[in-house]
């Protein structure tokens, strides 16, 4: 019996290639620049690879044009909303791929973004899942259910990804995923159908 196959795109972090494969899974990740770590990595465009038979993809496209959070730039500088559309669409190539499992996750986005790509489905935080991190997560879903929360922390929770200073390593460290996040998604949407 073939494993399921995932692509994992855009991605930062190894945490959700290692938690499907725990499961099962034949996964890969895609992204223009090398891997951190994961052993069946492609470096290239990840949209040269959306039709190469995959059964579910799970996709972090770059936020920087669409993310409320950087709204203020484009006010500052005008220039940089030509390119809010272009981020909008490289999005919705991610949504709209022939993969019958995807799940795109981004933070929450701005007005601007909003008149291109669609609401998304669900709002989580990495303390829903045990991580004491407070992040709000989008995620826009084809063909998955929403993930259900597996923690209920009130106490203690840190906004550390908000705070991190500059450094040629924040937009990186800004955007990996949570681990306990990456495990709900292979524990509820990796086990076999």
């Amino acid at each position: 019996m073939m494993k399921p196959r995932l692509l994992n795109g855009c991605a930062k972090s190894v945490f959700i290639a290692e938690a499907f494969a725990a499961k099962g899974w034949d996964v890969w990740t895609c992204d223009l620049l090398p891997s951190e770590g994961w052993h069946q990595h492609i470096q290239d465009d990840l949209l040269k690879h959306l039709d190469d038979g995959w059964d579910m993809g799970i996709f972090h496209p770059d936020c920087t044009r669409l993310a409320n959070s950087g709204v203020r730039w484009l006010h500052e500088r005008p220039e940089l909303m030509e390119l809010v559309k272009p981020a909008a669409d490289f999005f919705n190539l991610c949504l709209n791929a022939p993969i019958d499992l995807i799940c795109v996750e981004n933070p929450i986005q701005h007005k601007y973004a909003r008149q291109y790509i669609r609401i998304y489905d669900q709002i989580i935080q990495p303390h829903y899942f045990g991580d004491m991190e407070s992040k709000a997560t989008c995620l826009w879903l084809k063909g998955l259910p929403l993930l259900k929360r597996t923690h209920f922390i009130t106490e203690g929770i840190k906004q550390s990804v908000w705070k991190e200073g500059p450094s040629p390593e924040r937009k990186a460290n800004r955007s990996r995923n949570h681990q306990g996040i990456c495990e709900a998604m292979a524990e509820q949407w990796g086990s076999p159908r």
